[in-house]
């Protein structure tokens, strides 16, 4: 089965710190690294590099990062068709870790990402009427996505939407998603409810799955996958690992488990394979650089 991610491309400019400054104050980091990002791409290289059949379509700018950016696609193993713009840079992420906690904050700069409009799906087709599997995420224009998500529902696509960074989503977008996987900061937003324990998790989730999502893939970082249907509820462990960097964490989660999901696996073992890549990306430094190969999981069929 083919997998189609929609998606960001970035050059994550990225600083490690020991502790973040405050307002006013100036300190100085230990690491600075410019490693090729962005959600979709890091998705697109997640699940390639587990053995996925990947193509990406996004956009970068007519500059080095985005010559880099591409030839990091084509390395992993994913198939890229990319629009070039004449008017924007190739899109940009300030990150700063804070190697105490093993946290970090971020800035987009979308750049070229912007430019992913309906048109440019219309001269794409192609790719969505050849794939299997659809990925995106919320670092492109929010029309473009629920325009994907409608063409992909008309021609019985599975759609996986990772609604990050989080924004407000309608209920016509909601039902056209087959697997939603927000974290909990993203689930609290997109049902205006506090999640702060288990039953306030369960309580947004039923939002949710009211208003039409098939099944939420609720990422709970160190805590595991909170996956929920209309029929089911169930908690799904993460690995116990020391993290040194989280990054791409859950862009390589939802890599992985459109990989697995495409290979046939059913949904409880394509999140808990999804959940062991990540495990293995959390210990790494940088985003897809950080990324697992297939061989590191060790998975028996």
């Amino acid at each position: 089965m083919k997998i189609l991610v929609v998606g960001s491309i970035n050059m994550d400019l990225v600083t490690y710190v020991n502790s973040l400054p405050q307002r006013g104050e100036t300190t100085f980091g230990s690491t600075f690294m410019q490693n090729p990002g962005g959600k979709g791409a890091n998705q697109a290289c997640a699940a390639a590099l587990l053995n996925g059949d990947v193509t990406f379509l996004g956009a970068i700018g007519s500059d080095d990062y985005g010559k880099a950016l591409q030839s990091c696609l084509c390395k992993c193993g994913v198939k890229p068709v990319l629009k070039i713009s004449k008017t924007k840079p190739t899109g940009c992420a300030s990150i700063i870790i804070e190697e105490d906690v093993h946290d970090n904050r971020i800035i987009v700069i979308s750049g070229a990402n912007e430019e992913i409009k309906e048109h440019d799906i219309d001269m794409h087709l192609d790719l969505l009427q050849d794939a299997d599997i659809i990925i995106m995420q919320l670092e492109i224009p929010l029309e473009t996505v629920e325009y994907v998500a409608t063409l992909a529902h008309k021609m019985h696509k599975t759609v996986i939407l990772n609604p990050a960074p989080g924004k407000k989503l309608s209920d016509n977008l909601l039902t056209k998603v087959n697997y939603l996987t927000p974290n909990e900061t993203e689930l609290a937003l997109l049902t205006d409810l506090e999640v702060n324990d288990e039953e306030s998790l369960a309580k947004a989730c039923d939002c949710l799955l009211n208003k039409g999502t098939k099944n939420l893939l609720i990422t709970l970082g160190s805590k595991g996958v909170y996956w929920c249907t209309q029929d089911a509820k169930k908690l799904i462990p993460a690995f116990r690992v020391d993290a040194v960097d989280t990054t791409a964490a859950g862009d390589c989660f939802n890599g992985a488990f459109a990989t697995f999901l495409s290979e046939g696996y059913e949904v409880e073992k394509a999140i808990l394979y999804a959940q062991k890549a990540s495990s293995i990306c959390v210990q790494r430094k940088g985003a897809i650089a950080s990324l697992p190969r297939r061989e590191e999981l060790m998975i028996k069929n």
